[in-house]
Parts: C-alpha cells; structure tokens; sequence
C-alpha cells in the first residue's frame, strides 16, 4: 500500500527504490510504481525478501524497465492468494498479531 505521495523536492528528478517485504500479486507494487509514474519518476528499483512467479511476471509485464532485487522466488500463490510456501503474512507476523 501507498503511505505517502508528499517528497521534499522533486521526486521526478530521483531515481526511487521501493521496499516492500514481499511480493505476492504484484498489486500493491503496481498502486506504488502508478503514483511514481504520476510523479514523473522513471527510474525505479525494487527491493524485497520473498516473490512469487505470478507476481514478478505480472509486474514485468506492465513495468518492463524496473529492476528488481528479490532475496528468494517461491512457485505460486495459494486460494488465499499467500506465497506458497511462503513465510506467512509478514504483517502479522512483524507487528504480531498473528493468533
């Protein structure tokens, strides 16, 4: 999810690295990289720990030109839409809240 849009100068002039812990769908990195882009941004790298296949391939597809740092890709994505294997949510996990 996007935090914030306010920078302290002109965004479009940085290039912008993006961290996001894991990347399941691509959504949430999609939403970000279409701020930048609105921003003027065009040079990107992305940094994260976990992938999964479908998301990198959904986020090559409409980002060609970002490059992008993954620590491991897992196969595929489960009904829940979680990185199987995955490590679990990662939110949950990190501000513990898992039950």
């Amino acid at each position: 999810a996007v935090v914030s849009t306010q920078s302290t100068g002109d965004i479009a002039k940085c290039k912008v690295v993006v961290v996001d812990p894991m990347l399941g769908t691509g959504g949430s990195l999609n939403c970000a990289l279409e701020v930048l882009r609105e921003a003027g941004v065009e040079e990107v790298v992305f940094v994260n720990l976990f992938s999964c296949e479908e998301g990198l391939e959904m986020i090559q597809r409409r980002w060609p030109r970002l490059h992008t740092v993954t620590l491991h890709v897992d196969l595929m994505l489960d009904e829940r839409r979680y990185i199987v294997p995955g490590v679990g949510d990662f939110g949950d996990r990190y501000y513990g809240t898992v039950e």
